[in-house]
């Protein structure tokens, strides 16, 4: 299910992003683009999300994230129900880490 419109400007913005070779490319076109709180936001529903996807309960994920309840609510709808863009992601990062360990 996909809630956001496809709009020229957002497959720009994603297209720019696809450019990006390293983590420190990342810090400098993010410091540029955003607010370090919307930064920060985002790496907090990152980390939410990957906690539950790990199955953590949500009383561990407010005392190590700081995420309200809310928070985790929306982002659990959202691996539940959204797009697939985070198993997509967590099952590419698995892999990653996997090749690196042979």
């Amino acid at each position: 299910m996909r809630n956001l419109a496809r709009d020229p400007q957002l497959d720009d913005l994603f297209s720019a992003i696809l450019q990006l070779k390293t983590v420190d490319e990342c810090y400098d076109l993010f410091e540029d683009l955003c607010t370090i709180l919307e930064i920060k936001s985002l790496a907090q529903r990152f980390q939410v999300a990957r906690m539950l996807a790990s199955k953590h309960v949500y009383s561990d994920i407010v005392a190590e994230t700081g995420a309200s309840t809310a928070t985790i609510s929306r982002v659990n709808r959202s691996i539940n129900y959204g797009a697939g863009g985070y198993s997509l992601i967590f099952k590419r990062m698995k892999e990653l880490e996997n090749s690196k360990e042979k």
